[in-house]
């Protein structure tokens, strides 16, 4: 693993390898560009295999940040952490204050908040070593969890894309089906439900799958058989890469709309999506979640 030959490639400006082996942290840091200002990006916490594989998804997400804030026009550059650990199993307050030490070394450079993984409650541990967090509750002059305002970005932009495909941006009756059901897929799942779709869920996480088809009639369906089902739309809102050159063959979708960063394993893989008639929603140009994360910025540092 050549660490400057990946940093070279895409142009990122700093990677932070942190440890604590007495409470078991490990993280990495990335921080792509800060041409517009300090990196904004949030703390995700995944059982990664290996430390390589960390450390590419921490570089994807931060080089996706920079265009996300840039493109929804706000003073921001592009940076994200990973935590190497189970956050079923392993999240503790000693952690993450360990985290927010090493956030706060980096003197507003990066700015953190929370991800896959995380919560408005971690947010607040790292909030007692640093000043540089966002995304925390009003209690402390946050404005809460900015998922149900991605939520609201991701339900918008995939009626535009209803209109453009079918005439009208009414999505009654359509088939839906959503793929990760953490902060930002349930609420999504929320707005679908008020608008009579049919919906489908997917989940690795038996609990949050039970859940939303308890809450909202949602019928489930096995990860393994996402891409052989059909449906009208699908919304991809669990980890990256998701769509590649063996998936995208698959897909039955007309539209794919959801809040899943880096969606596209590779640029290219646009062209396999354009050779099936696919609608792709590029979520940088939904706003919400990072303007009210730029909002609880300005109020909290």
């Amino acid at each position: 693993m050549n660490v400057f030959e990946i940093m070279d490639k895409k142009g990122h400006e700093q990677i932070l390898f942190c440890r604590n082996d007495s409470i078991g942290l490990k993280c990495i840091i990335a921080i792509h560009d800060t041409t517009l200002g300090p990196a904004l990006g949030g703390c995700r916490m995944w059982p990664y295999e290996t430390e390589e594989e960390a450390l590419i998804d921490a570089c994807r997400l931060a080089r996706g940040m920079t265009y996300k804030a840039a493109a929804a026009g706000l003073n921001l550059g592009g940076g994200k952490a990973v935590i190497i650990g189970d956050p079923k199993k392993q999240k503790s307050e000693a952690l993450f204050r360990a985290f927010g030490r090493f956030v706060d070394s980096l003197n507003g450079r990066y700015i953190t908040a929370e991800d896959v993984g995380t919560s408005v409650a971690e947010m607040e541990w790292v909030r007692m070593e640093t000043r540089f967090v966002t995304g925390l509750s009003r209690a402390l002059g946050g404005g809460g969890d900015p998922s149900p305002f991605t939520a609201l970005g991701v339900y918008s932009g995939m009626k535009a894309c209803v209109e453009e495909v079918f005439g009208n941006d009414s999505l009654k009756g359509l088939k839906v089906l959503v793929q990760g059901l953490g902060h930002v897929g349930y609420h999504l799942c929320k707005h679908l439900h008020r608008e009579n779709v049919q919906l489908y869920v997917s989940d690795i996480d038996q609990d949050k799958k039970e859940k939303v088809v308890r809450d909202f009639k949602a019928e489930a369906v096995t990860p393994e058989k996402i891409f052989g089902f059909e449906m009208d739309i699908f919304a991809p809102c669990a980890l990256g890469a998701i769509l590649n050159d063996e998936s995208i063959p698959q897909l039955k979708a007309k539209i794919v709309a959801g809040s899943a960063n880096n969606q596209l394993a590779l640029r290219m893989d646009k062209c396999f999506l354009k050779e099936i008639s696919c609608m792709l929603l590029i979520m940088s140009l939904t706003r919400e979640g990072l303007s009210t994360l730029l909002m609880n910025c300005v109020n909290t540092i």
